[in-house]
């Protein structure tokens, strides 16, 4: 299947990274590489770090920047691991990073990949498929009813989960659920039909939970960040694309912690942390898509870009 794929908010991300010619930068996330392309272009004697768990995105990404090989190294690993991969190879300072935090385009319209309500496939999730990890198909015949509605409650915010979960249960006693479409005719039938028809994807809390679970995607994000905060040159900028609101508070408070210098108490008089602030907030309130870019591109209109910059 062919790769589309339309990176958000290209503009304002590059701008937001201020790029250096000379510069280090890491894109954490490179998916079909349109970030990257734009930050390759932009550097004389830097260099790029790219990475990705998914190997259809490192194949479609080099095939992007190609003509860029000289200046850019893409690497297949979890963005998490990026800290611990970069020092190993020697790096131990950059100029800026972007995590872009979405399911790439590929994940979501390649129907096999069992990402999307949209296309009907076989359940998976897993953004690296040689990962041994449970898949999403996994997850929905084994659970139980308790687990799929705390999962769906925690990671989806699903305000009917405990009747999706009760139905889930039901279902797999006559047949086993391994279709994107019979999971999401069971959550659709799990909810008033009002309720169906004017959310615009009724599944999408249940699909995004599962996501989440399978491929651990808030597990250790703000420890991920901090590291890469703390590797920032002075000056370096730090930009963080995310696309729904649990991401994207792990995310901000990070960021108002490193840019905030005392943590104390309110009641306490004095100073005793001795925290300092390590980077500056370039945006106080996150950036979103352009209207223009909301009506061509529908994945940019729940996006927020939060950028920092190292003190």
């Amino acid at each position: 299947m062919e790769f589309k794929h339309t990176p958000v908010m290209l503009e304002e991300v590059i701008e937001g990274l201020n790029i250096k010619e000379d510069g280090i930068y890491v894109d954490c996330t490179v998916g079909g590489g349109g970030h990257s392309l734009q930050i390759a272009g932009r550097l004389k004697s830097g260099h790029l770090f790219a990475f990705d768990r998914d190997a259809d995105a490192v194949a479609k990404a080099s095939q992007t920047l190609e003509k860029h090989l000289d200046k850019v190294t893409i690497i297949k690993d979890n963005y998490k691991n990026a800290p611990s991969v970069l020092q190993q190879m020697g790096i131990d300072k950059i100029d800026g990073f972007l995590v872009d935090l979405g399911v790439s385009s590929f994940q979501i319209d390649e129907g096999s990949r069992g990402f999307s309500f949209v296309h009907d496939g076989q359940l998976d999730m897993r953004m690296d498929k040689t990962e041994d990890v449970v898949t999403a198909k996994e997850i929905v015949n084994t659970f139980s009813q308790q687990q799929l509605m705390q999962m769906f409650y925690e990671f989806g915010e699903e305000e009917f989960a405990k009747s999706i979960a009760q139905n889930i249960v039901k279902a797999r006693q006559t047949q086993e659920i391994f279709t994107t479409f019979q999971l999401k005719e069971i959550v659709e039938n799990s909810m008033p039909k009002k309720v169906v028809f004017s959310r615009g994807g009724a599944s999408k809390k249940v699909f995004q939970a599962l996501r989440i679970f399978v491929n651990g995607e808030l597990t250790g994000l703000d420890t991920f960040l901090q590291e890469m905060l703390e590797m920032l040159n002075s000056n370096g900028r730090g930009c963080v694309l995310t696309f729904h609101s649990l991401e994207d508070r792990i995310v901000k408070n990070v960021f108002k912690l490193e840019s905030t210098n005392c943590i104390c108490p309110p009641k306490i008089p004095i100073c005793i942390c001795k925290h300092k602030a390590s980077v500056k907030l370039i945006c106080r309130k996150p950036i979103t898509a352009s209207e223009a870019e909301q009506k061509q591109n529908s994945r940019s209109t729940c996006a927020k870009l939060r950028i920092v910059e190292k003190i």
